[in-house]
């Protein structure tokens, strides 16, 4: 998230959903205005644990209702066969798809299914669930299960204690995540503004992947919240850090998810690959970027004198070296970079200019922020009013991108 003097430009502020396999790779290149609840999971009255509630999520359909990706996805895009679970949580009705049996599934990994009847259920999820490292996991709702973290807890962690070491990783498919929170316990030394405020730690406000992939597929994020300030933390979403493979998603939905940068999906030397979404109504609640300037700063943290805390990436982020991003099919709107930050739908700055950005057949509309384009090579050398980008090169074919076309 390091902000060199070639990003301060001149602020521009405009107004402005997941299938897979075993591991994401990058891919190429519709979109269109979606109505305001489009791809939002439909709540009904159904049954928690048994107990009456109106809170349940309905049958979940994720993803960007009005495009697609003309290339099709990755084939590691495909939902995975889940025919031979190795854990069925449940026994055939709601009030057997307790927490403990989900923890106890997920924490054992392999496939992972519900049986749970044939009605829609919302689990409450009362401690963040541990994904083990050591093999791949497949978490799939069957389109009917929706994981609620209550805003007290972090849905799921997978946290290697390697960085791109690790092949394996998880899949999340036919399935809501919902009201997933960090509770982030590692502030920043106090010390007067300009110097960053905040946190270190508190990413992933569903799901937080370290050195493993992550793909998700016809699945919703709503409502999830990461630390809410720092320079460097995030992902209201979904956040992965030093990954090989990095994170693949394929026709899911994120709306109004939130956290200090990287409202909806943080991606930290770690591939992003996002297809057939929707990505709406997501902020980054941080505020000023970030910066190291001893100048304005004297105080350290992460051993540099760091100012500004966080706001980029109201929509997607993605920062480091050597990853690509890239958005084919989605619909990106109304998205919010925090205030005096970058990128209301998309910041990615490859800190070695190795990274490309593609925008295939999607919509980036009424998206806030500042913005910027730096770029080494190509044709195509402003991302528009939504992106704030350092890359290699940019490839925008049949979308509309605010401040483009």
């Amino acid at each position: 998230m390091r902000m060199s003097s070639a990003w301060l430009v001149p602020l521009a502020i405009a107004w402005t959903g997941c299938g897979s396999g075993s591991g994401p790779s990058s891919g190429p290149d519709g979109g269109g205005g979606p109505t305001p609840d489009a791809g939002t999971v439909p709540y009904d009255s159904g049954t928690e644990g048994g107990t009456t509630t109106t809170t349940d999520a309905g049958v979940i359909h994720a993803g960007n209702p009005n495009g697609s990706c003309s290339a099709g996805v990755p084939t590691n895009g495909q939902p995975v066969d889940t025919s031979k679970p190795t854990t069925v949580v449940g026994t055939g009705t709601a009030a057997s798809c307790t927490f403990d049996a989900l923890n106890a599934a997920v924490t054992k990994g392999g496939i992972v299914t519900f049986g749970c009847g044939g009605a829609p259920i919302t689990i409450p999820i009362t401690a963040t669930m541990n994904v083990p490292i050591d093999k791949n996991t497949v978490i799939d709702g069957g389109g009917l299960v929706t994981l609620d973290g209550q805003s007290k807890v972090e849905i799921l962690s997978f946290n290697s204690p390697n960085w791109r070491n690790n092949d394996n990783g998880l899949t999340v498919q036919h399935i809501a995540f919902v009201n997933g929170k960090t509770n982030p316990t590692d502030a920043i030394p106090t010390a007067p503004a300009p110097c960053s405020q905040g946190w270190d730690d508190g990413q992933g406000g569903a799901i937080f992947v370290r050195d493993g992939y992550l793909v998700a597929i016809d699945a919703v994020f709503a409502d999830n919240q990461a630390a809410p300030l720092g320079p460097d933390t995030g992902g209201g979403g979904i956040y992965i850090e030093g990954s090989k493979a990095g994170v693949l998603v394929v026709g899911c939905t994120f709306q109004n998810n939130s956290g200090a940068n990287a409202g909806a999906i943080g991606a930290l030397n770690a591939e992003l690959d996002v297809y057939d979404s929707l990505v709406t109504g997501n902020t980054a609640t941080g505020h000023d970027a970030n910066n190291d300037d001893p100048n304005q700063c004297s105080v350290m943290n992460n051993g540099q004198n760091e100012i500004g805390s966080g706001g980029n990436g109201g929509a997607l982020y993605g920062d480091g070296d050597a990853f690509n991003v890239v958005v084919c099919g989605d619909d990106i709107e109304n998205n919010a970079a925090g205030t005096n930050a970058f990128g209301g739908g998309i910041f990615f700055t490859s800190d070695d200019y190795s990274g490309t950005l593609s925008i295939v057949d999607s919509t980036v509309t009424g998206n806030t922020g500042g913005h910027w384009t730096n770029v080494k090579t190509g044709s195509v050398t402003n991302a528009g009013t939504a992106v704030g980008t350092n890359a290699k090169s940019i490839t925008i074919t049949n979308s509309t991108v605010q401040g483009v076309n």
